[in-house]
């Protein structure tokens, strides 16, 4: 399970973060997304994509988010050799693209939390404050956006998928 939250980027916060984070690299991602031949999705709550870094290639599926004040939601990964081959595969299965949606990315490292400082293209500047484990850790999330200087009702739980989307069609 993924713990997430997302604000937009404050003047300031990376320069708290490098206080304290280490950081581990910056990189550029571009994530495709598909449309499921049988159900909708935007519906369901769920994602499908097949993103493209410095790393390699890795498909991942997002499940619906579990709770109202976070991203959080189960997300499966599985690395693959060849993204072309992948998206080949998910088309032979009937699977259409739908987005894509690319970003450069700074990642900062404190004990078990990722701290991403992420420009979307079309979107802007955003920070993401992630941990794997259950649903109960989230105070600790809410506990270090505070430090930063964020509040929890600024939390955005969108995804940047469902940003552009509604920023296509608001």
């Amino acid at each position: 399970m993924e713990i997430e939250v997302k604000f937009p980027l404050k003047d300031h916060v990376e320069e708290k973060i490098k206080n304290f984070a280490e950081f581990v690299k910056e990189k550029f991602e571009e994530d495709l997304y598909f449309s499921h031949p049988s159900r909708d999705f935007s519906i369901t709550d769920e994602a499908l994509r097949i993103r493209k870094d410095m790393e390699g290639v890795t498909i991942t599926y997002k499940g619906p988010k579990i709770d109202k004040e976070t991203k959080s939601r189960e997300e499966i990964k599985l690395k693959v050799s060849d993204f072309e081959s992948a998206v080949l595969l998910f088309e032979r299965l009937g699977f259409r693209k739908f987005w894509t949606v690319r970003k450069r990315r700074k990642i900062y490292r404190f004990k078990d939390v990722i701290f991403c400082i992420d420009e979307v293209e079309l979107l802007g500047k955003f920070i993401e404050i992630e941990l794997e484990g259950g649903i109960e850790r989230k105070e600790e999330l809410f506990t270090l956006a505070s430090m930063l200087g964020y509040k929890k009702e600024e939390s955005i739980t969108k995804s940047y998928l469902e940003m552009l989307i509604e920023l296509k069609n608001p």
